[in-house]
């Protein structure tokens, strides 16, 4: 599996090097990607709803690019150590997606896709993170609709990808829907249906 979505991908030093409009503050995030039951899952959290910013919503691990940080690999493994508890280690890098820009914080988002390894229990920071979401892909590609929100008060149309109550827009959507684009059908089939169990006398 990884390799039919390694051949998908940017490389990670060719989409270091792309830029796009909406911001200026380099960041990047993690899209870890793992298997569960036979079927693609990504890993998400759920932002604290106290947060200054983005609060209670569902985001890829990731952050603002440290001056110590070699690319946006190294930013996004490391954010998603300290928000994750993932070490790099469990991290199997496939390559990237097109940067994503950010017009309300100023964010240029590099993200950057991995094959994970779970350390067994999320280790997630108290600080930052509320909950960890592992994902169906074939549930949030079916899960896809153009939907009108309002955020302080101003209304507008854009992507979403809804599983269960979870909902995804904005940045995170735009990162996920090109992700969806160029994942194999196969890799992105919707889930097969559950049937009710026949009621017994």
């Amino acid at each position: 599996m990884q390799e039919l979505i390694r051949a998908q991908l940017l490389r990670t030093e060719a989409a270091a090097e792309l830029t796009t409009g909406g911001g200026t503050t380099p960041s990047a995030v993690l899209v870890p990607l793992l298997e569960i039951n036979d079927r693609l899952h990504v890993v998400l959290t759920r932002r604290r709803d106290d947060m200054r910013r983005h609060a209670g919503e569902i985001s890829f691990p990731g952050g603002r690019t440290d001056p110590e940080d070699a690319s946006p690999t190294a930013t996004a493994l490391r954010e998603s150590e300290e928000e994750l508890g993932l070490p790099p280690e469990n991290v199997e890098v496939l390559g990237a997606l097109s940067p994503v820009g950010t017009f309300v914080t100023n964010y240029l988002i590099y993200p950057v896709v991995g094959w994970i390894r779970r350390p067994g229990e999320w280790l997630i920071s108290p600080h930052e993170v509320d909950s960890v979401l592992e994902l169906d892909v074939g549930a949030l590609r079916a899960g896809h609709a153009r939907k009108r929100l309002v955020r302080h008060g101003i209304p507008f149309d854009t992507d979403t990808y809804t599983v269960d109550d979870h909902l995804v827009w904005g940045a995170t959507g735009r990162i996920l829907g090109e992700l969806l684009e160029r994942l194999p059908d196969e890799l992105t089939e919707p889930p097969p249906v559950r049937r009710a169990s026949p009621a017994r006398d």
